[in-house]
């Protein structure tokens, strides 16, 4: 049974084909067009997926969200980074203009904890903890017993979390929240650099990490996780971002706590959410 899975971010969208073996067969990236909105993503979509469905049958397709989803409802809630997603059905647009019956959506950030948690560097450590730190900054929890998504699909947003309630207006009409103090998009905005060039400067670097344990201090000592993996563009920053944000961690998290403190960048790259995708499928038997 091959599998289409779709990456919907801020910045990008992913879509790719995983075979019956779960082997990844097709892949294509495109950036996106924040002022075509939903409509010139989707178009986009189905151009690519039609031309791949020439050449193979598509059975089933799991989507990964940039953006809270009701899972309950399977419905998008909304996108804070691109226009006209609130309370779209993605999977009845999937089974009408692409053909495929069975499908399933989750937010992206639990499908990269379910990518990072069974075929990165999540495996084997339970509870897991999964941050994608990029356009924008999600969260995603994997137990024992699968995805924890919360009472009503919330669990997980961290990105909202107020860690300087002096600091800027945040685009969801609070003020200093984690997303706003660390994401991509607000880092370009404020400093006029992209991430990738700020976290080559090592002073910018010991400055932002302050800010980036004040948010994991929080999940630390809330959840107690085995591990701790970051995905996302800015998660891909390697040891120039990880050595001074362990040593922040130290430092931050309370003397007396015997929570571990093993975090890691995501070891799939930019195809957490896309694996992640495959076994949300695999789960619910789409």
């Amino acid at each position: 049974m091959n599998t289409l899975a779709i990456d919907i971010g801020g910045t990008k969208f992913t879509i790719a084909v995983f075979d019956y073996a779960g082997a990844m067969v097709r892949r294509e990236s495109r950036a996106t067009d924040r002022e075509g909105g939903k409509d010139w993503m989707l178009a986009q979509i189905k151009t690519i997926v039609r031309e791949w469905a020439a050449a193979m049958p598509l059975q089933r397709c799991a989507i990964g969200f940039g953006g809270p989803v009701d899972f309950e409802r399977q419905m998008v809630a909304l996108s804070t980074h691109v226009g006209g997603w609130a309370d779209f059905d993605l999977c009845l647009w999937v089974r009408r203009e692409l053909g495929i019956e069975s499908v399933v959506m989750d937010n992206d950030a639990n499908a990269g904890a379910l990518g990072e948690g069974v075929h990165g560097a999540g495996r084997g450590f339970r509870p897991l903890f999964y941050m994608t730190l990029s356009t924008g900054i999600g969260g995603g929890i994997l137990t024992a017993d699968g995805v924890y998504r919360g009472a009503d699909s919330y669990a997980g947003e961290l990105g909202h979390l107020t860690i300087r309630p002096e600091g800027p207006d945040c685009l969801c009409g609070s003020k200093g929240c984690f997303e706003r103090m660390c994401c991509g998009l607000w880092l370009e905005r404020d400093y006029g650099k992209t991430a990738k060039e700020l976290i080559e400067d090592p002073d910018f670097v010991d400055a932002y990490v302050v800010n980036l344990a004040l948010g994991l201090k929080a999940c630390i000592m809330l959840l107690n996780p085995a591990r701790m993996v970051i995905g996302g563009g800015i998660g891909k920053a390697g040891d120039k971002l990880f050595i001074p944000l362990r040593n922040e961690l130290r430092r931050q998290v309370t003397s007396w706590s015997r929570a571990r403190l093993d975090i890691v960048p995501g070891a799939l790259g930019d195809d957490s959410v896309l694996y992640g995708a495959l076994e949300l499928a695999r789960l619910h038997r789409v």
